[in-house]
């Protein structure tokens, strides 16, 4: 007869309870980290548990490029599950901090409204304008983002009717089989349509750009996280996948420019935006950048002046946006913000009597309904986002995008990694992310008193300056009438010098600062 004794009874039953509870992890489909990491992925809910006591020292909120705060990531993660967002006990914000600023309600708020939220873009010269809802998925390629990852969120926006920026890492077979809208973004690799010398091929661009998924076509000039920074992708990770989409032979290195080849001055720029929209049966055609010099924005937009060019949409990218990997001083110290960026876009355009063809889009960190209302106020027409759906389809901000082993499986092209994301499952998030978000859009829209959120203005949005003065942004910043830049006699602080620097023909400044400023200081007098 055998006998078992009882010291072997507790740790055998503690040793089944786990391995049940690892098994049920491995199974389950709602928690990537769980999947990936069974077991030792519930501490990272035990810690996110605790409240206020930890939470300083974990997901600090910060304005240059580090972690969302808790609060931010939690409220995204509420509104991909269809969670009531609600905080009791009041703002957690600093209402203190010089960069606080808010938008004011009305004593007379609106009902809310049962408009779609959606904008027109094309100009005049568009034979296939786009009607893009406000909230739009921003740049983010396949390769950086796993394919488990681009399907979900590609899903979420054909459910949700929004559109999907590819990234300049071209159309993906997971892009394709989503179904949902594309914004095509072609970078300085020109991926999709890449020549055997890495230069532009136009009947490898015709031939895609005329397929009906593809809604718009982005120019990628520059983003905010590593403004004016190319890239090496390793043989290594040119997968046949990558190579497949992005047009180049597996297993070799291949090199994004920090520039453009097919253009190196303004009026070429407008000229190659021409030649794609005729290319592309006369699709929108724009470009994204992050501000650099001013006078090399105003010189694309004195060249619209001279040619009649005008692109159908420019999207302004804030220095703030975020990458997978960026050298830390690009990140922390290069490019403008987008407040500052996105306003001087939009002066630029009404200063020189050309905003009502151009439609501008906004992306830099921007995840809430007074990030929306607020970019709105400053002159966006529609906004941008890439960190709220990462969150949504199960990022958790660890900061290992470029390591290859992102725990949840969304920023690897590990396929064990990403086989954790389950597609359906997130899909669902993103398009609930998306909804919830306009949702409270419309809230805030009528809470102050207006009908539409393209009705908020710069008398809205109220800025700290300093840490006495509250202004609203009407005044706090500069705003230009209609045509101010082009009356000969202007002097506007801000813009004057650098318009008077800026050539049609050359991103170059034709005069120095202090030339440009003499000469504004003697024509005002």
């Amino acid at each position: 007869m055998v006998s078992v004794s009882g010291y072997f009874f507790w740790p055998f039953l503690v040793l089944a309870a786990l391995s049940g509870l690892g098994c049920r992890d491995l199974l389950q489909t709602r928690h990537a980290v769980l999947r990936n990491y069974p077991l030792a992925g519930h501490f990272r809910f035990l810690f996110e548990a605790v409240r206020p006591e930890l939470r300083q020292y974990f997901f600090e909120s910060n304005q240059d490029g580090r972690p969302f705060s808790r609060e931010r990531r939690s409220m995204v993660y509420d509104r991909a599950k269809n969670v009531e967002d609600v905080l009791p006990f009041g703002t957690e914000l600093d209402v203190y901090d010089s960069s606080y600023g808010w938008v004011n309600h009305s004593i007379c708020p609106k009902p809310h409204g049962q408009d779609d939220m959606r904008v027109t873009i094309g100009g005049p010269d568009c034979a296939q304008p786009y009607s893009a809802s406000l909230y739009n998925i921003s740049a983010m390629s396949f390769g950086s983002l796993s394919g488990n990852a681009i399907l979900a969120l590609n899903k979420g926006a054909k459910a949700g009717n929004f559109y999907h920026d590819t990234g300049e890492g071209s159309v993906s077979r997971y892009h394709r089989e989503g179904g949902g809208d594309l914004v095509w973004e072609l970078g300085s690799g020109y991926f999709g349509c890449r020549a055997d010398d890495g230069g532009f091929d136009a009947e490898k661009f015709r031939k895609q750009a005329v397929d009906p998924q593809i809604k718009m076509i982005e120019i990628k000039m520059s983003q905010g996280a590593k403004p004016g920074h190319g890239g090496v992708l390793p043989g290594p990770k040119v997968t046949a996948e990558i190579a497949e989409a992005r047009g180049i032979p597996v297993g070799k290195e291949c090199v994004s420019p920090a520039s453009h080849s097919a253009f190196s001055t303004p009026v070429e720029l407008l000229e190659f935006i021409a030649r794609l929209r005729e290319l592309s049966g006369g699709k929108p055609i724009g470009f994204k950048l992050c501000i650099g010099h001013r006078w090399e924005f105003m010189a694309i937009v004195k060249a619209m002046l001279k040619t009649g060019i005008k692109p159908d949409f420019i999207v302004v990218d804030g220095a703030e946006g975020g990458t997978g990997a960026a050298p830390l001083e690009f990140a922390n110290r290069l490019g403008t913000p987008l407040r500052q960026g996105l306003t001087f876009v939009h002066n630029c355009l009404v200063g020189t009597g050309l905003r009502q063809d151009i439609r501008i889009g906004a992306s830099g960190k921007l995840i809430s309904a007074f990030d929306l209302a607020g970019a709105m106020a400053l002159g966006a027409d529609w906004v941008n986002a890439a960190r709220g759906f990462m969150f949504a389809v199960g990022c958790i901000q660890s900061q290992s995008c470029h390591t290859n082993r992102c725990p949840t499986g969304v920023a690897t092209q590990d396929p064990l990694r990403q086989k954790a994301l389950v597609v359906p499952d997130k899909a669902e998030r993103v398009a609930n992310f998306h909804h919830n978000t306009l949702k409270a859009l419309v809230d805030f829209t009528a809470a102050a008193g207006l009908d539409h959120p393209n009705e908020f203005k710069p008398e809205h949005f109220y800025l700290r300056e300093g840490l006495r003065e509250i202004m609203p942004a009407s005044v706090a910043l500069t705003w230009l009438r209609h045509g101010a830049l082009l009356d000969k006699s202007h002097n506007i602080p801000g813009f004057s010098t650098y318009w008077d620097m800026a050539e049609a023909d050359s991103f170059n400044p034709v005069k120095t600062v202090a030339a440009a400023k003499s000469t504004h200081h003697q024509g005002a007098h």
